[in-house]
């Protein structure tokens, strides 16, 4: 189990990393990526597309709050905070769950992500 759950945080480090081949690299080929309320993305092809206007995003903070996994399934949620080309910050929260395509050098053949825009609070 200790696997999936590293397989998860690497996977999610690559994101906040812009690390678009590992991210494509841990996905099946026919991977189906919906993005609860707004669009489904669905193969590595259509997931190049939409990742790469993100790779002028500036990550300034990643915190994974969870990691379960169990069987073929997983889930984390967290926290981002990012710095948009144009300068603006903006910060969300995330709940995203997953469907693995095996046990051993397992892949993600299907994504379904929550985001949320959360304000800042003040320290």
């Amino acid at each position: 189990m200790r696997e999936k759950e590293e397989f998860i945080r690497d996977f999610n480090e690559a994101f906040s990393k812009n690390d678009l081949d590992f991210i494509l690299n841990s996905m099946a080929d026919d991977i189906v990526w919906n993005f609860t309320g707004e669009k489904t993305v669905k193969g590595k092809e259509e997931v190049r597309e939409f990742l790469i206007p993100m790779s002028k995003v500036e990550t300034l903070e990643l915190e994974l709050q969870q990691i379960i996994t169990h069987g073929r399934t997983a889930a984390a949620n967290g926290r981002m905070k990012i710095k948009e080309p144009s300068g603006e910050i903006k910060s969300f929260g995330f709940a995203d769950f997953y469907v693995l395509n095996g046990m051993k050098s397992p892949k993600v053949k299907r994504m379904t992500s929550y985001v949320v825009a959360i304000k800042e609070q003040q320290k």
